[in-house]
């Protein structure tokens, strides 16, 4: 996809098109911030993820410009960088579960900081073994039975001058059968998606580094990466993981795995990275679905400016966003266990269960991430991450803008 600049780009493509079989999209806008959003939707409608052969492939190159009803400037530059972003988020979930395992992932995640050749860049894996030993129970826990090991990749952008720090920490469970607790076969096709939130987080890392956006502004973008598989090393019901937290979890249902690698994933930022707002995001709860429905994120924060921002930059970026109840006290009961601090999963479904799976992660913070100044954002994007059988990039403009505008 291009994005033209100018009428001269405009008129060369209008010239070039009939003899190409190329496409040229005008779109009419009141002004340059519609242009933001209507540019981002044009682009998700040419993924870049296929292996159809022959004559089904669409190579064609689609051209898109602005007509401004108020002749205001549109930032083609942002614009194109972020859609850039987006398509390559929703590449990634797109992508077939064998051709984008942990391992891949983990180096895509090099890739891409090499490509980004941003001295504030920087990039820490820790993999397999290595997070048993250093106390990550939740992605050890769910990881550990994969034929490819389970990873946390942290990715950051520390500028010179630092005035705030943002936190982006997503669900990369690569493939999700449910483990012991298996999916029947209609809910498990379409798990390669379960990876969702981690390509939104490395999909808004893009996008900052690419702009300049936020540029005062430490990002650090952590990718829990696991496959929910099954084997003779596969965590079990019954099981008590201890997380990076510290907290001890008893496993009701493997199939409740999204959160417990979130988990490790919000101690480490909250303990390691000195955040002033962590924000974690996933394909958390089917309950999603019903809370917020298909084309709206639900969030769960006790932070009402941050509440607000986040919805905010749904709607400047089409990403949209609806806030879920934040009730700590009367939903975390629900995870109620016996013989741990917590079970993975409540006890009631139809008691606010989105919500409360955000709380199950927001459980997990550190200690000493509290008080004047620190905030917690959970969203979960189950329902809009995908249309139609395609990936949507929900959620990689949406944490740009966020982060942006923080």
């Amino acid at each position: 996809m291009g994005v033209l600049r100018s009428d001269k780009l405009r008129a060369a493509a209008e010239a070039h098109v009939p003899a190409t079989g190329d496409a040229l999209v005008v779109v009419v806008v009141e002004n340059a911030a519609e242009a933001f959003a209507a540019g981002l939707a044009v682009a998700k409608n040419w993924p870049l993820y296929t292996r159809k052969t022959g004559g089904e492939r669409d190579e064609r190159t689609v051209y898109v410009d602005f007509a401004v009803a108020d002749s205001s400037e549109v930032d083609y530059e942002e614009l194109t960088k972020v859609a850039k972003a987006v398509r390559d988020t929703q590449r990634r979930v797109d992508t077939a579960p064998c051709e984008l395992t942990t391992s891949i992932y983990v180096a895509e995640a090099q890739a891409l900081v090499e490509r980004l050749d941003d001295p504030t860049v920087s990039i820490t894996i820790i993999q397999g073994e290595d997070l048993r030993e250093q106390g990550f129970g939740g992605l050890w826990g769910v990881g550990k039975a994969a034929e490819f090991p389970p990873a946390l990749v942290v990715l950051s952008r520390v500028p010179e001058t630092v005035e705030k720090t943002v936190a982006l920490v997503g669900k990369g469970i690569v493939y999700d059968c449910g483990g012991l607790s298996l999916k029947p076969t209609a809910s498990m096709t379409t798990m390669k998606s379960d990876m969702g939130g981690s390509a939104a987080v490395l999909g808004a890392f893009e996008a900052l580094v690419t702009t300049g956006a936020a540029p005062t502004t430490a990002v650090h973008a952590l990718l829990c990466l696991a496959e929910n598989a099954i084997d003779a090393k596969a965590y079990k019901n019954d099981d008590i993981l201890t997380l990076y937290s510290g907290k001890t979890v008893e496993i009701v249902n493997t199939d409740a795995e999204g959160r417990l690698v979130l988990g490790d994933g919000v101690a480490y930022a909250s303990k390691h990275l000195n955040p002033d707002v962590v924000v974690d995001i996933a394909t958390l709860t089917g309950a999603q679905f019903i809370t917020t429905g298909t084309v709206h994120a639900a969030v769960l924060t006790a932070d009402e400016e941050v509440e607000a921002k986040i919805v905010a930059a749904g709607k400047t970026t089409g990403d949209l966003t609806y806030p879920m109840i934040y009730a700590k006290e009367l939903l975390m009961p629900q995870f109620e266990s016996k013989v741990a601090d917590m079970t993975n999963s409540v006890k009631d479904r139809m008691c606010a269960s989105s919500a409360a799976a955000g709380h199950f992660v927001e459980a997990h913070l550190d200690a000493e991430f509290t008080g004047a100044g620190k905030a917690f954002l959970h969203v979960d994007i189950a329902g809009p991450s995908m249309s139609a059988g395609r990936a949507t990039g929900h959620g990689a403009a949406l944490l740009y803008q966020f982060t942006k505008n923080f």
